[in-house]
């Protein structure tokens, strides 16, 4: 097998095509070889007929002149026929003495008798050819020629018909030379592309050529590239969310931690402190869950797991992190918590919808700004009883063409890449995507120099049932 992987595809078409030419040209020689000889023979009996007409024409005028023509025997010598006279004056039923090359007592009666004769007969000398035709005056002439003569020109035709089949298997081995060339060309470029692709090149585009088939591979190797690159780009772009999403409890911990760690917090909070610490780490465990199973089934979304929440201490529990957040970097932080009302909701999603926006906004906000955050359950006009978050930032704002694009992946990034802070660019996608996965929806609303606020709207009617917290 491997013997022929090292050979090109070229080697093996010229031989196929050489080899079916070599074989057309012997089924064609063996298929033309009695034909041709037929052909011939026939040829001469024809030719042998004519000049057995024209021989008894000339004995005809000859006898009563006294001679024959000098041409028509050197034409009877040339094609070396035996010329037969009988004798008028011998009786038609005397038997014939000495009758050439077999020819019979019954032909030669027939002959004399005033019966064209036209045969071909097989003898102990070999196959000749008779033409007897009776004289005006009484008698014949017999005209007797080896078949071997008449159908000398056979082996000429022959052998012209083999040089001919030579010839045209001489050329079908260029021939078959130049086709392989071009089918193995584009399957040349398409093999060249697949090896590009193997070793982590994208964008790989090869333009269809050839037959339809080879055509085909070059289509399948441009669709396969087209998703590789959409592949890797999610993959991408996944692994850039997660990192995004671990940044956030990382921080806290850290910062927490070394509070702890430096002394600086009152004995009193390093209760609560270390509640916010564990919670913070259950969040991470939670994430690492969710990558695991991410890995295990290939897949790239998040699942959506429904508990009951009290949304006041909810709000207070985030509230409480970004707060601790802001005040490192004298950064104002308000919140608005809400009534305690129990909802059905996912609150590792809400969670990570939260901290997407409130980093997003600690980042742009500059020391002395302010970042506000308001959870509130309320009536819609459009979806009833809602979830509604909001976080507001005294940031540098976005414009009017800005808002269209702010929740694609990486849209604002390319944009504002060293003019503002900027994150990975898809903190604000990783929080319209868990919006809608919630069945809820995200906007935002901002200007030039006056800020952003971002309000993620998140049903909780039907089967996220909503009930006042006893």
């Amino acid at each position: 097998m491997s013997r022929w992987r090292s050979h090109s595809i070229v080697s093996p078409t010229v031989l196929l095509t050489s080899s079916v030419a070599a074989i057309a040209i012997l089924i064609g020689a063996f298929v033309s070889y009695p034909l041709i000889v037929a052909s011939t023979e026939e040829v001469g009996q024809r030719n042998l007929s004519q000049l057995a007409n024209v021989t008894a024409n000339s004995l005809e005028r000859g006898l009563a002149d006294g001679g024959i023509g000098e041409n028509l025997v050197a034409t009877l010598q040339r094609e070396s026929i035996s010329a037969y006279l009988f004798n008028p004056d011998t009786p038609p039923t005397v038997e014939f003495q000495d009758l050439p090359f077999g020819f019979t007592q019954e032909l030669a009666q027939l002959l004399v008798t005033g019966n064209d004769i036209s045969e071909r007969l097989d003898t102990e000398a070999g196959q000749f050819l008779f033409e007897g035709r009776p004289l005006a005056f009484g008698g014949a002439v017999l005209l007797v020629q080896p078949v071997s003569v008449a159908g000398a020109s056979a082996s000429e035709v022959i052998q012209r018909l083999l040089i001919s089949l030579a010839i045209g298997l001489i050329i079908a081995i260029p021939i078959g030379y130049v086709a392989a060339r071009r089918l193995a060309r584009p399957l040349r470029k398409a093999s060249k592309s697949a090896r590009l692709m193997a070793r982590g090149e994208r964008g790989v585009s090869i333009t269809p050529e050839g037959p339809q088939e080879v055509s085909d591979i070059a289509l399948a190797l441009n669709a396969l590239d087209q998703a590789l690159v959409s592949s890797e780009t999610r993959q991408r772009d996944f692994l850039l969310s997660v990192s995004h999403e671990l940044r956030t409890p990382l921080t806290a911990v850290k910062g927490y931690s070394e509070a702890l760690a430096d002394g600086i917090l009152d004995p009193s909070q390093v209760a609560s402190t270390g509640e916010v610490i564990f919670r913070e780490a259950q969040r991470l465990d939670r994430l690492v869950n969710d990558l695991l199973d991410l890995a295990r089934l290939g897949a790239v979304d998040f699942e959506i797991h429904l508990s009951e929440v009290d949304l006041a201490e909810f709000t207070r529990e985030a509230c409480e992190v970004w707060r601790y957040r802001c005040d490192s970097v004298q950064v104002k932080f308000t919140c608005s918590v809400t009534n305690s009302h129990n909802v059905l909701t996912d609150p590792v999603r809400l969670r990570q919808i939260i901290d997407n926006l409130a980093e997003n906004a600690l980042r742009v906000t500059p020391t002395g700004g302010e970042i506000g955050l308001a959870i509130s359950l309320q009536e819609t006009s459009s979806v009833g009883m809602a979830i509604t978050v909001s976080v507001s930032d005294t940031g540098p704002g976005l414009n009017a063409e800005d808002i269209p694009i702010a929740f694609e992946p990486g849209a604002l990034y390319e944009r504002y890449r060293g003019v503002r802070p900027v994150g990975t660019g898809l903190g604000l996608a990783l929080v319209q995507r868990l919006a809608s996965g919630l069945n809820g929806s995200a906007h935002v609303e901002s200007s030039i120099d006056s800020g952003t606020c971002f309000v993620i709207t998140i049903p909780v009617s039907g089967e996220r049932a909503v009930s006042d917290a006893q």
